[in-house]
């Protein structure tokens, strides 16, 4: 329990004390010819609200050097784990398992942007496990140049010629979508999924529409 000085009395005392998480209450209590009051104090319905200390790793990262006071920086979150960059860097297997549906999501975790599509749903008439992602793009221009791109890195990618997406191509008005699977196989194997990360660590910022910050 703490002791202040009371502003309506000044030789009085104000005595500040939990309630119970009531809201802070002020009790006017006399003593003699003496006036005090009692300041009933409360600890936050919400919580302490504060800041968690930095991992390690992230202070090895220096990821606020690389980003503080720059609004244009392209923030990634990734799993702690595994990096995409890691999975990018592994070689395509000579000859890759078809993946389960459990196997598949797990893996969803290592690629950033991408989604499953799960075989005869609304947005997949046919029986086949796919990977998909599509970007917003400024243009129809912006939209050409990004499947350029792509088709350039797995082209000269270590390991990833003759890998072809099941789908590629700019779709009105403004958006670029790729769909991944293995046809041999008929659905999703490990090496999709490598050529998804291979495929995010392609530059797209300035081909896609800049966010708008209000103040």
């Amino acid at each position: 329990m703490a002791l202040m000085l009371s502003p309506a009395a000044p030789a009085a005392f104000s005595v500040v004390a939990p309630c119970n998480g009531k809201a802070a209450a002020t009790r006017r209590i006399r003593l003699g010819s003496r006036s005090l009051r009692k300041v009933v104090a409360m600890a936050d319905m919400l919580g302490d609200f504060g800041a968690r200390d930095p991992f390690p790793e992230e202070i090895a990262s220096e990821w606020g050097e690389k980003t503080l006071g720059n609004v244009d920086t392209l923030h990634r979150i990734l799993i702690p784990t595994v990096s995409v960059l890691s999975l990018s860097r592994v070689p395509l297997q000579a000859d890759p398992e078809l993946l389960s549906q459990d196997d598949a999501r797990r893996l969803l975790h290592k690629v950033v942007g991408w989604r499953l599509l799960f075989p005869c749903t609304h947005d997949n008439q046919d029986d086949l496990l796919k990977l998909e992602c599509v970007w917003k793009v400024k243009d129809q221009a912006c939209g050409e140049e990004l499947v350029s791109r792509i088709t350039t890195a797995l082209e000269s990618g270590a390991g990833a010629g003759g890998y072809v997406p099941a789908k590629l191509g700019f779709e009105a008005p403004n958006q670029v979508r790729a769909q991944l699977y293995s046809t041999s196989l008929g659905g999703l194997s490990v090496n999709d999924f490598i050529i998804a990360a291979r495929i995010d660590q392609i530059k797209t910022q300035d081909l896609i529409p800049k966010k708008r910050v209000w103040a």
